[in-house]
């Protein structure tokens, strides 16, 4: 499948596969802004130079990369969502705590995996069928 992309800075780095067989390719910072930092935790967005034309029907998902838990960042959304209507830059936020280490312009930063997606029609209905698990919510099926 091909994906049109635009470099919006001459060191944005198309994102690639680092192995055969991995499902994210990775997002390499190109700029680092804090933002809204207060003290003991603050926001770092970082930007990746990049603006893609995903297809309709289809959805980028932004997901941290493995390596984020050598920092002290968390993804501020858990998973970003790029709709295929999005021209913008994109962009992680992540949120920081202070004290720890936090990537640095040139590091891979997040995944992009690109996927198709069903085009959902409710339908209200009265009931739904039964299960075994039925209304089972957090931590219901086990550790």
């Amino acid at each position: 499948m091909k994906v049109k992309i635009k470099k919006l800075v001459e060191s944005a780095v198309i994102p690639s596969y680092s192995k055969k067989g991995d499902a994210g390719m990775d997002l390499t910072a190109v700029s680092k802004e804090i933002v809204d930092s207060n003290g003991d935790y603050g926001y770092i967005s970082y930007g990746t130079g990049l603006s893609i034309e995903i297809p309709e029907r289809f959805v980028g998902l932004i997901f941290p990369r493995s390596s984020i838990s050598n920092t002290g960042l968390i993804l501020a959304n858990a998973v970003g969502v790029i709709d295929s209507g999005y021209r913008g830059e994109i962009s992680c936020r992540f949120k920081h705590v202070a004290n720890t280490v936090d990537y640095k312009i040139g590091d891979r930063v997040a995944q992009l995996i690109i996927l198709p997606y069903p085009e959902v029609e409710f339908e209200e209905v009265a009931d739904l069928s039964k299960t075994v698990r039925e209304g089972g919510s957090f931590g219901s099926s086990g550790n």
